[in-house]
């Protein structure tokens, strides 16, 4: 694997970079060089199509080249209920990485996006609105706010993680079923249920397509959200984060009404939180995870705000 960075650049001189090495597919990379508060950053992902030891080797390699890494197709932590839990194969994944600080987005989810959604109330009025969420645990900054917001809510997480037909109506519920569920779940190899390199391409049908048909919002990781998305999603609102040109296609060919992700585009794309995270911690000049209110200041300072696409 000594050739992985054949023909990689690093950023040019006075550049912070940032570089997100992900499990999921590599026809998503991208690399994008963009200027905020007048420091000019490049972003980039390196996908790695499900290859977990391609993955480990990427941070090998680019440890202490770049600023900060995001790892994408992947948590390394969610934290869910006021608690944190680690994904014990993920943190392998990661073990390479001695100098440049690894973000997952988990400290994004649980602050930009609890904060996207109260932005979105006065547009949106969320208590009219019956919202899907496809996976709540990974994503509890959201679920919350969702549920303080008076939506009425279907956390998806046996559904569609664990293929158990059992709808979580509540926020007191999934805050149980995080309790029992994820300290064994983070035993487990992440690919189990998540989709990685060319599942994220592959819609499967299933026990939750009526959830869909039921919801007028869909919300959360976008790789799930069309995993497992039946093809008519007329008139429907997508709520996400990670969005390329062929997702924006793929939602308009099934009828998908209203497209609206966390922050704005960075260049040519959304980028992930992972990715956004480590942005913030390449911004403040730390080489750790900042704290909730450190990410609310530069997001505040940067002025990321959602972004309503009427498709």
């Amino acid at each position: 694997m000594t050739d992985l960075l054949s023909g990689w650049q690093p950023a040019p001189a006075g550049f912070k970079h940032v570089v997100s090495v992900s499990l999921g597919n590599s026809k998503r990379n991208a690399r994008e060089e963009i200027n905020v508060l007048g420091q000019p950053f490049v972003l980039e992902r390196l996908g790695t199509d499900g290859d977990s030891k391609k993955a480990a080797e990427l941070f090998k390699q680019l440890d202490g080249r770049i600023d900060a890494f995001g790892l994408g197709g992947a948590d390394l932590y969610v934290n869910a209920d006021g608690r944190r839990y680690t994904f014990r194969n993920v943190k392998k994944l990661v073990a390479n990485a001695k100098i440049t600080p690894v973000l997952d987005g988990s400290g994004l989810k649980n602050t930009l996006e609890r904060d996207a959604v109260a932005q979105l109330d006065p547009v949106l009025g969320w208590r009219t609105k019956r919202v899907l969420m496809v996976s709540a645990v990974d994503r509890f900054g959201m679920a919350e706010a969702l549920a303080e917001h008076g939506a009425d809510i279907v956390f998806g997480d046996l559904i569609f993680g664990l293929n158990i037909d059992r709808p979580i109506r509540s926020i007191q519920n999934l805050r149980q079923v995080a309790r029992l569920v994820l300290p064994p779940l983070t035993l487990l190899p992440q690919d189990w249920f998540y989709p990685t390199g060319d599942k994220q391409e592959r819609s499967v049908g299933g026990k939750g397509t009526r959830y869909y048909a039921w919801a007028d919002v869909i919300a959360g990781d976008t790789h799930y959200a069309k995993r497992y998305a039946p093809e008519d999603l007329l008139g429907k609102t997508i709520l996400t984060q990670t969005i390329t040109e062929a997702d924006r296609q793929w939602m308009k060919d099934r009828g998908v009404a209203r497209l609206i992700t966390t922050t704005p585009r960075m260049g040519s794309r959304n980028f992930a939180t992972n990715v956004l995270e480590a942005f913030f911690v390449a911004l403040s000049g730390k080489t750790q995870a900042l704290s909730e209110q450190e990410y609310l200041h530069y997001i505040r300072q940067v002025g990321f705000k959602p972004e309503i696409n009427e498709l």
